[in-house]
């Protein structure tokens, strides 16, 4: 009998599903003439009713730094704009301008699509299943953090002299 490795079937499964998405958006934000990161950006702020940097970063899992070039890079082409608080002048708030607002119309109208059309490719019977089972799946990636010992191994600093990993 074959044993069946399930943890490594699913992380192919939701490796491969991060990779198409991923390479979708870069697609999708080079069509719009934005990276990434400001195309991420320019959602989470259009998601709410404007953002601090702080926020963003949190957000988005980015350093301040790099959060703060990506924000002044959408300044300068007028995507975004920055608005000091009037009762805290500590706070900025990041908010969409109107074309900025025009492009995060375009973002989500793409993507919406393309998930229209992946939801579409799975069969009829299988779609309630596929959307029961996300929450679940949202949760659990939430709630598991990875081990200390998980993230050296991603960032390269445990490996053993033939480049597999250490058991310590």
């Amino acid at each position: 009998m074959i044993e069946v490795n399930t943890a490594g079937i699913f992380r192919e499964v939701v490796r491969i599903c991060v990779r198409k998405t991923g390479l979708l958006h870069k697609a999708d934000a080079s069509c719009c003439g934005i990276t990434v990161a400001q195309c991420h950006t320019l959602v989470e702020i259009g998601r709410s009713n404007g953002l601090s940097l702080n926020e963003l970063s949190e957000l988005l899992i980015l350093d301040k730094s790099t959060m703060s070039r990506t924000v002044d890079n959408l300044v300068n082409t007028g995507l975004v704009e920055r608005e000091v608080d009037k009762t805290d002048r500590r706070y900025t708030k990041i908010t969409l301008t109107p074309r900025g607002a025009e492009m995060v119309e375009l973002i989500n109208s793409n993507m919406e699509k393309y998930f229209e059309r992946v939801l579409n490719s799975i069969p009829e019977e299988k779609r309630g299943q596929v959307m029961d089972v996300l929450p679940y799946l949202l949760a659990a990636v939430e709630d598991t953090d990875m081990s200390l010992d998980e993230r050296q191994i991603c960032s390269g600093t445990i490996l053993d002299e033939k480049g597999g990993c250490k058991n310590e």
